[in-house]
């Protein structure tokens, strides 16, 4: 069973008593807001009242507000755009919201302002109601909150590199900086495939370091370790971001150079071969010279599978040790008969 209250009719304000409740409460409202309220004679064009709110903000006292116009309280500019406004706010049926950002005394305000004008009484005076909301704690939040959500994004950027970066780091010889072997045969597959149907070459490249001299041998595995990492250093500033230099195993270097024929791989191969004869390793105050033997085969001209491939690059590299190393060698070129 639903019960009704009913409120007596007694009980209900009257209608001007209405007026004089809401009229009551609104002050209160507009100082838990924080917002502006000025009253304008539309007759005379002087403020009738402004609360405390506002001549805070004007920083003026009652007496020096109420009684004067906007040319009087406001800067020439300033003046120009309310009465602008106010002339909008009048030619519009029902309260009207504009914005306004101008400055006061040095300091850049803006504003929501809402302006209602009053219906004209009998001696046919009427009166603009002007509400000023204070748009900086909202903007300032705003501010706040599109910082905080790029502080995020820059967060998760930085999260992704960093994973980037770990996962990249996995693949990579410490000692060296160069990608393991596991990441060419992939890249190695990749290229085959790719060239296989775009019908475009690549090349690639074993590398190994000559017998070292007395010095190297007498520094032992250290010496060794020195010399292996100025070789990563010059593959790692020799090759292009869109090859793979990695270490193929303890004794050998491989390098993949995407889209280059079998000439231009020699070239390139002969400026590391030198820059390599020209490198000074310094370990423990002795300088250490070290040459290198190279193997380059491509694809698909000297082999047109990827054992084929590595095969030939295998044999072109003992070719260059054969001959005493420091050297370049090329893998045959095989001329299939039809």
């Amino acid at each position: 069973m639903t019960t009704t209250l009913e409120m007596p009719a007694e009980a209900l304000p009257a209608h001007a008593d209405l007026h004089e409740v809401l009229a009551g409460l609104l002050p209160a409202v507009l100082q838990r807001q924080g917002d502006l309220l000025s009253v304008k004679d539309l007759q005379s064009g002087h403020c009738a009242h402004a609360n405390e709110a506002m001549l805070s903000f004007l920083g003026l006292s009652a007496a020096e507000v109420v009684g004067r116009a906007d040319s009087e309280l406001f800067e020439p500019a300033v003046a120009t755009v309310l009465r602008a406004a106010e002339h909008t706010a009048l030619s519009h049926e029902g309260p009207l919201t504009s914005e306004h950002r101008f400055e006061l005394r040095g300091s850049r305000r803006e504003f929501s302002v809402l302006r209602w004008a009053t219906p004209a009484r009998a001696d046919g005076r009427r009166w603009l109601c002007s509400v000023w909301h204070d748009l900086a704690p909202e903007r300032q939040r705003d501010a706040q909150l599109r910082a905080a959500l790029d502080q995020i994004e820059q967060q998760q950027r930085a999260n992704e590199l960093l994973q980037r970066e770990l996962a990249d780091q996995a693949l990579r010889d410490p000692a060296s900086g160069l990608y393991r072997r596991a990441h060419f045969e992939d890249q190695l597959r990749r290229e085959v495939d790719l060239s296989t149907r775009e019908h475009r070459e690549f090349a690639i490249v074993f590398i190994e370091l000559d017998p070292l001299g007395g010095q190297a041998l007498a520094l032992g595995s250290a010496g060794r370790q020195r010399v292996f990492e100025a070789i990563g250093r010059l593959l790692r500033g020799g090759t292009r971001a869109m090859d793979a230099s990695c270490v193929y195993d303890e004794h050998r270097f491989a390098v993949l150079l995407s889209g280059v024929g079998l000439a231009t791989a020699h070239a390139r191969m002969e400026g590391l071969r030198r820059k390599c004869a020209a490198q000074i390793v310094v370990h423990e105050g002795r300088e250490l010279g070290f040459t290198v033997a190279m193997g380059v085969a491509s694809f698909p001209h000297t082999a047109q599978t990827q054992e084929a491939l590595l095969s030939a690059c295998e044999a072109a590299l003992l070719e260059a040790q054969r001959r005493g190393g420091n050297h370049v060698t090329l893998a045959a070129i095989r001329f299939d008969a039809g």
